[in-house]
């Protein structure tokens, strides 16, 4: 069941898109000194420009082999293990890519043109076995297969087309890649017993397409994120000789190739960019009635080796590393002064560790159990958002992320309906709820025990009202819940089976402090398709069931689960924060969409480093404890699996969690951080961990 909070969070110092570019006017004749030069809304990237790249998620190829005979006997059947050991007969994720690249670009006001090239190295390994009797073995052994393949080197010639953005650019690419492959065969004589091999050199050409952002740090770099798909087609059908000591004769097959890159991307532009000044303020991206903003999110995150005596399918793997990479588009139109649509499409790519599993507080708040090794594109949210003034005093609200500029009565009701997050208006907390600028940890940036209704990536669909005042806030909502637990499929039954929630927001001023806080206590009840644990527990242990998860797939029907939450922010000084998080659930069936937590506790301190000549930056300190219930332990004890964690066994304790990052500010919209955490009793098992695990983040903004 793959799971990614999507929520809708605060984008630092998202930039806006200036539609001309202007110029102090001429001075007059008299005067014969030059009017100075005012600097320009965007950057000029126009010029030459070279870099390296390496990648940025698990990036993805395929060779799609068609029939394949020996001496003209078909093969009828392949298999290719991941490093899952599931099997896919067309994939296999790149180990790793890198390279370089060089272009030139030439722009007029805004938009840009260019063209460029690049070469890198793939690493494209696809081991194919054939399960046939007389063909191999039943293992993927890379001694007994029947077709190796690996690509090395991919190359690209592209023109680029795109729009300046301030420090931004947002570009699309289109031309033409190329790509060498070898295929090695491997055929045991099934009569000696003999093994001889056969190579051929084959070489792919075919079109490439993509997409990129790229943001100016200084006058002669910059960073960006890359994406793009090759297709280069398939082959005709090749021999790749005669193994030696084979019965059956040459080995024939034909293949084809296409392959999704994400590149991490730094530039050098040896000629200067002409960079915006950082004290402008833009006006809203393209006018009064339409806003557009986006951002890129890039998360590597490795876990080192520790104590695990034995495992089970929902076990965290020690010694290993993977990285995420998600963008999205904020788009939002303005249909009168009171009423507003948006559509956020954002493609996500890449695993959590151990395709996120293993630890019911994640460490990453960007990985998704829906992960993949290729770019996944989805609608995340389209809405409608009506207001009603209610009268009084008026606030402005700026231009950001699903916001169009716009004044509003501070007395209001608000009605949205449509596709969101739950976390876009419900436990909110301006030091930990942004898991790509703050803390990651899913036990510090949410009411952990708060299983809110969502699909796989985090979305549901509803609706929801909230009344605002300037002392507090009162917001509802209705939406759907997944069919069952770990399921990207939301019941269409909305009347019979759906989540409430409900949460008052509090906002005040300490007297004794002079800084503002609020305060939100929220309450859930959901009714899913789900299995109580103490049946399930009941029906294993008398023997009805072999497996404890036959029993709970055999006994789910309509269940009700509810809970409550606290949740606290409050300003100490202009630039230290806390805060602090409780919640519980019943715990007595299944959770349905986030994760395994019946209680959890949560709080910690967000430091501004003004102190030391850095206002932007963020150094943030964080601690969870999450619990299970009775029955819930008992479920794990007796091999139980759940959203997330599943040992096969449990020696129950709570699972504890510290997280420590600092927030690098690179400009107004690009944040590195570096990230640790310590995890003690992962999965609750006291039998595994601690574990450490370390990160790095680059956030972008538009």
């Amino acid at each position: 069941m793959p799971f990614l909070p999507r929520s809708f969070r605060r984008l630092p110092g998202a930039t806006t898109l200036a539609v001309g570019l202007s110029f102090a006017p001429a001075a007059g004749a008299a005067d014969l000194a030059a009017a100075p030069r005012v600097a320009p809304a965007f950057v000029d990237w126009s010029g030459v420009y070279l870099g390296l790249e390496g990648s940025a998620g698990a990036s993805f190829g395929a060779f799609d082999f068609g029939r394949t005979t020996v001496g003209g006997r078909a093969v009828p059947a392949f298999r290719t293990g991941d490093a899952t050991g599931r099997s896919d007969r067309s994939r296999e994720a790149t180990t790793a890519v890198g390279g370089a690249f060089a272009g030139y670009n030439w722009q007029t006001g805004p938009w840009l043109a260019g063209v460029e090239a690049d070469l890198f190295g793939s690493n494209l390994k696809r081991p194919v076995a054939s399960t046939a009797p007389g063909f191999g073995t039943e293992a993927v052994d890379p001694a007994f297969s029947l077709i190796r393949v690996k690509s090395d080197v991919l190359g690209a010639v592209r023109g680029r087309l795109g729009v300046a953005f301030e420090r931004s650019l947002i570009y699309a690419t289109f031309g033409l890649t190329g790509a060498e492959a070898r295929f090695l065969a491997t055929y045991p004589d099934p009569a000696t017993g003999a093994v001889g091999t056969a190579r051929r050199d084959r070489t792919y050409l075919g079109f490439t397409l993509g997409a990129g952002v790229q943001f100016a740090v200084s006058e002669h770099f910059s960073l960006g994120i890359d994406y793009r798909y090759n297709d280069l087609g398939g082959s005709g059908r090749f021999d790749l000789g005669t193994v030696p000591g084979a019965a059956g004769g040459p080995v024939s097959t034909r293949a084809g190739f296409i392959a999704n890159e994400v590149m991490a991307r730094l530039s050098w532009h040896p000629g200067g960019l002409r960079l915006p000044d950082e004290a402008e303020e833009s006006g809203p991206v393209l006018g009064e009635r339409f806003s557009l903003h986006g951002q890129t999110t890039f998360f590597n995150q490795a876990v080192a080796g520790f104590r695990a005596p034995y495992s089970g399918p929902n076990s965290l793997v020690p010694h290993q590393a993977q990285a995420t990479t998600t963008a999205t588009l904020f788009l939002g139109l303005k249909l009168t002064d009171s009423t507003e649509l948006y559509y956020n499409p954002e493609f996500s790519q890449g695993f959590g560790l151990s395709r996120t599993l293993g630890v019911a507080g994640f460490t990453n708040g960007e990985a998704q159990k829906a992960g993949a090794p290729f770019p996944k594109l989805r609608s995340a949210r389209y809405f409608v958002r009506q207001t009603f003034g209610l009268g009084g005093e008026t606030e402005t609200l700026p231009d950001g992320p699903n916001q169009i500029a716009n004044t509003y009565d501070v007395e209001r009701i608000t009605f949205i309906a449509g596709k969101f997050a739950m976390g876009d208006y419900f436990d909110g907390n301006r030091y930990a709820h942004d898991p790509r600028v703050d803390f990651a940890n899913w036990g510090l940036w949410s009411s952990a025990a708060w299983d809110f209704p969502a699909n796989l990536p985090g979305y549901t669909q509803g609706i929801l009202v909230e009344y605002n005042r300037a002392e507090f806030a009162l917001r509802a909502a209705y939406t759907q819940v997944p069919k069952e637990p770990s399921s990207d499929v939301l019941d269409p039954r909305v009347f019979e089976r759906g989540g409430f929630t409900i949460e008052l927001e509090e906002r005040h001023v300490l007297p004794f402090l002079d800084r503002p806080g609020k305060l939100r206590l929220g309450a859930f009840s959901n009714v899913g398709n789900s299995a109580r644990y103490r049946e399930v527990v009941g029906l294993a242990q008398a023997g009805t069931f072999d497996d404890i998860n036959d029993a709970v797939a055999a006994t789910r029907r309509p269940r009700r689960k509810s809970g409550v939450y606290v949740n606290l922010e409050q300003a100490v000084t202009d630039d230290l924060g806390v805060f602090a998080r409780a919640s519980a659930a019943d715990g007595r069936n299944e959770n349905l969409s986030f994760t395994d937590i019946d209680r959890s506790f949560s709080g910690g301190v967000s430091l501004k480093g003004s102190q030391w000549g850095r206002p932007s930056d963020t150094v943030g300190l964080g601690t969870s404890m999450n619990q299970l219930s009775p029955s819930h332990r008992d479920y794990f004890a007796n091999g139980g699996l759940g959203l997330l964690i599943g040992d096969g066994r449990l020696t129950y304790a709570p699972e504890r969690a510290v997280e420590a990052y600092y927030a690098l500010s690179l400009g107004k919209a690009l944040v590195l951080t570096a990230d640790y955490q310590f995890v003690a009793n992962p999965a609750y098992n006291r039998d595994r961990g601690p574990a450490h695990f370390f990160g790095t983040r680059l956030h972008a903004d538009f």
